[in-house]
């Protein structure tokens, strides 16, 4: 008895330890997207211009995304998005982006992703906690710049403008195809449970402090005003929409 009773506590606090192990990996997932947006906009004149980021419904962040191939690349993150509510941006919602491209490229690298959702069908295609990039939702290559007067296409039809910084050498990178689903272990691991993409990034489901790390820099760069604000929503209407 004694024996089974020790080895109920063993597994016990191995899960326990698991949990904790997978906690801590998100929760520094969440400082690194911090720090990529705040390395990023801290060169003005490189970084995302300041109407793209006046204007964005949603931002996305994959600290690290790997990508890597000879002939067919492949890439795969982990990363959070989070998008405006009448309480400012929201809860972050946890996802991974899986995909491919075709083309001559050779090596491999890291690169961190920033995605940035300008309309709510693009927001809408984010919200389904699964998507697919040019099918359900069209991509293009962010300009880049303190402003992006210059730079109508943003304006006129991108739904998602996908921004990357290299850490090594790599060609071809592409976004076309690429596929967003809702990462439902870092949500269980971050959260303590499940909880839904829709309920998360329209602000039913509040923020914790946890999130600060990336939400603080979402506020910095790009702050939420009453007027642009969308109306709140019930945690009734999210799980119906």
């Amino acid at each position: 008895m004694k024996r089974i009773l020790v080895c109920l506590l063993l597994s016990v606090f191995t899960t326990l330890s698991w949990a904790q192990g997978d906690r801590d990996k998100v929760l520094d997932r969440v400082t690194e997207a911090g720090t990529v947006m705040n390395e990023i906009m801290a060169a003005p004149d490189r970084g995302i211009p300041e109407e793209i980021l006046g204007s964005a419904e949603c931002i996305a962040v994959v600290p690290s995304m790997l990508k890597g191939g000879f002939i067919v690349g492949a890439a795969y993150g982990k990363g959070m998005a989070s998008c405006k509510t009448s309480n400012g941006w929201s809860a972050p919602a946890f996802f991974r982006v899986e995909g491919g491209s075709v083309g001559f490229q050779i090596g491999g690298q890291a690169v961190d992703l920033v995605m940035v959702i300008m309309n709510e069908r693009g927001m809408r295609a984010l919200l389904s906690s699964k998507f697919k990039l040019g099918a359900d939702a069209s991509v293009a290559a962010g300009p880049v710049g303190r402003h992006a007067e210059g730079a109508t296409d943003w304006k006129m039809r991108a739904q998602v403008l996908t921004y990357s910084r290299a850490r090594g050498v790599f060609a071809g990178v592409s976004l076309n195809g690429a596929v967003i689903k809702q990462d439902r272990d870092d949500t269980r691991a971050f959260y303590g449970r499940m909880v839904g993409y829709r309920a998360l990034l329209t602000g039913v489901h509040p923020a914790p402090a946890d999130a600060n790390p990336f939400l603080e820099t979402l506020r910095r760069y790009a702050p939420v005003t009453a007027a642009e604000a969308p109306k709140p929503a019930t945690e009734k209407q999210a799980n119906k929409q």
